[in-house]
């Protein structure tokens, strides 16, 4: 893989970007969009990606081809949806590239991200739903038992939280105690004991669907009991998505969000930092909060937590 080929919004994002728009059938199309000559914009992409463009778009869109059949859709549908101008010409590429005919039963049952990837120079590959994953060179990066503990410690202290809330009156529990608090500016006012129990449980569900390539998820209820099985249900996915990154040597591994305009690339060990970090103000704040309902609260320490754990 190119060294470090997405750091941010570079030119080889945009680049990358050209390639793989939707609209850019041709490399007339790509080159035109990144305002480059067709002879320049491929130098470039293949420089920059060891990859040229139309083999590069060619190959990202058979891999969502090989998802997106996974998952149930006609090989017809795919096939124009891929460009192919004929299903008999998308069934020969897709046999040459997987070494099966995309009709067969195998195709329903393929569900992982590993498995619909094709080998790659650059570690760029489709993403479900509407992104790409940058994979890190083999080797990097590794968690420790800090980190394990960590992210334990914030699924258990989050469920006890919610248990505690769980024994306010709705008026108390949804009374507005900072008013004009907010915490990160996209995730809106967090004013409430409410409010911040729902944003706590609403992260992790928003970067295990991004990080598991599910559909953005709809935003349940939020009182204490929705909220209790809306964590009971997003907690072990989290931890499960943070073993595979750690099991697989992925913390270097990027996430790039097509859905973000323009679009954000998201190092897979900084996602996990990120959630650590706005989960362990949120619940200390809940703990104030709670207080100030009137609940007698713990400190929310991980020595208390191992030291309870491990009697």
């Amino acid at each position: 893989m190119a060294d470090d080929p997405l750091p941010g919004r570079d030119r080889l994002r945009e680049l990358i970007d050209a390639v793989l728009d939707e609209d850019n059938r041709t490399l007339t199309d790509m080159a035109g969009d990144a305002h480059a000559s067709p002879w320049h914009f491929t130098r470039q992409v293949g420089r920059g990606a060891g990859e040229p463009p139309v083999a590069l778009r060619r190959r990202v869109l058979l891999e969502r081809a090989a998802w997106q059949l996974s998952s149930g859709a006609s090989v017809t549908e795919v096939a124009f949806a891929a460009g192919y101008e004929s299903v008999e010409g998308f069934a020969r590429a897709f046999a040459r590239a997987y070494g099966r005919s995309p009709g067969t039963a195998d195709d329903r049952c393929r569900r992982t991200r590993d498995e619909h990837w094709l080998p790659a120079p650059n570690g760029i590959h489709f993403h479900p739903p509407t992104s790409l994953w940058v994979a890190a060179e083999a080797g990097r990066g590794g968690t420790d038992e800090v980190t394990a503990l960590l992210v334990h410690h914030d699924v258990e202290d989050t469920r006890a939280l919610l248990e505690t809330a769980g024994q306010l009156p709705d008026g108390e529990y949804r009374r507005t105690r900072v008013p004009g608090w907010s915490v990160l500016p996209w995730d809106g006012p967090e004013e409430s004991v409410a409010a911040v129990l729902d944003t706590l449980v609403w992260t992790k569900e928003v970067w295990v669907a991004s990080i598991e390539g599910a559909a953005s998820p709809a935003r349940g209820a939020d009182d204490p009991v929705a909220l209790l099985d809306r964590h009971d249900a997003v907690a072990p996915r989290w931890l499960a998505a943070v073993r595979d990154v750690d099991r697989r040597g992925a913390w270097g591994d990027r996430l790039v969000d097509a859905l973000c305009e323009p679009p954000q690339t998201f190092v897979l060990g900084s996602v996990v930092a990120h959630v650590l970090t706005f989960s362990a103000h949120r619940r200390l704040l809940a703990r104030h909060l709670l207080r100030d309902a009137g609940l007698a609260v713990d400190t929310g320490d991980p020595i208390d937590w191992l030291t309870r754990r491990d009697r």
